[in-house]
């Protein structure tokens, strides 16, 4: 009788690391699929902003030009030189980048810009 209680003891014990064992595994399965999930979204979430922002400019570029034919490479320039100023680069970065003259980036994206009552440009 008494052998009994203990194979039944470490049967038990023997099952119940099983089973923790079983379920950590799981719950790493889990938190893996999780944040598969998490950078499938946030790439999504980037591609649907580049989009907008995109939708936004072309927007802004068929307001202040209509009626004034742009080809689809000017339209292609002038929204990659918005989207640049937007997000913060200098002009003199934007024309090293896309190999125009400073001047020739500033009639670009004069149209397009801002100013406030201090006369600071603002995008």
């Amino acid at each position: 009788m008494g052998w009994t209680i203990v194979i039944l003891l470490l049967l038990a014990i023997a099952l119940l690391v099983v089973s923790f064992v079983k379920n950590n595994q799981n719950e790493k399965t889990i938190e893996q699929q999780i944040d598969q999930m998490t950078y499938t979204f946030k790439d999504e979430i980037h591609q649907l902003q580049q989009q907008l922002r995109n939708v936004e400019i072309d927007g802004e570029i068929t307001a202040l030009e209509a009626g004034i034919s742009v080809s689809s490479a000017e339209r292609s320039l002038l929204r990659e030189l918005l989207n640049l100023q937007r997000r913060g680069y200098s002009i003199e970065t934007i024309a090293s980048k896309k190999q125009l003259s400073k001047e020739e980036i500033e009639r670009l994206t004069a149209p397009f810009v801002k100013k406030n009552e201090r006369g600071e440009v603002v995008s």
